[in-house]
């Protein structure tokens, strides 16, 4: 399983990190300064580090710096409006920068995409009876391939890779299609009927009012 490492002192975000990458499949370690951080790396191994810069004892820049001689990838998380951290922390070698407050959907991508670049992510994803291979794009449910199209394919994947999250109608279509979903669109709805049709999903997709969808996984 792979293993993260959060650095964050502010005890609501770091929970909520916690909760939601935990959910995603991932074994997380939480810190609440940088001096704990440091000794979590000093005795265990992992995957990839998200650090917030201000921390007490020990701050997210010194934290890079040691992840590095690790070869652990960092995420830094920071406050808005900082942009010389932003500068800072890229140029010290971080590998992807979030600004508080951010949306879990977007923190997951990221995590995914900077696992991915270090070929720490395993590129296949089961749920239930239901198996994706990225490399190959294949799905299969119940052992037999399932022909999907690009944008179906697509979609299960984000479902899948936020498996009990709630994601909003924007998000989705933003991740999926790109841009902004226009006003009475019904295309998210189109393709997620037939992903339930093609793949047995009926109890598994659920829709949220006003909201969007949540892929319950293992159902």
């Amino acid at each position: 399983m792979t293993k993260i490492l959060v650095a964050e002192d502010e005890e609501a975000i770091a929970n909520l990190i916690y909760i939601n990458l935990t959910k995603a499949g991932y074994d997380v370690k939480v810190t609440y300064d940088g001096e704990a951080a440091a000794d979590l790396m000093a005795v265990d191994t992992f995957d990839l580090c998200i650090f917030d810069i201000m921390l007490p004892y020990i701050d997210g820049y010194e934290l890079l710096e040691y992840a590095k001689t690790l070869d652990i990838p960092v995420i830094f998380l920071t406050a808005k409006g900082q942009m010389n951290d932003k500068v800072k922390g890229l140029k010290l070698g971080a590998d992807d920068y979030m600004t508080k407050p951010f949306q879990i959907i977007e923190l997951l991508a990221r995590v995914e995409s900077v696992l991915r670049r270090y070929h720490k992510v395993s590129q296949i994803i089961k749920s239930g009876n239901i198996e994706i291979n990225m490399r190959s794009r294949i799905v299969k449910c119940n052992g037999n391939t399932v022909e999907l199209t690009c944008k179906e394919f697509d979609l299960l994947l984000l479902f899948m890779q936020n498996q009990n999250i709630a994601l909003y109608r924007e998000n989705i279509y933003e991740r999926v299609w790109g841009g902004e979903l226009p006003q009475g669109c019904r295309t998210i709805d189109l393709h997620v009927q037939r992903l339930k049709k093609k793949l047995f999903l009926e109890d598994s997709i659920e829709t949220i009012y006003k909201v969007g969808y949540r892929f319950k996984g293992g159902v």
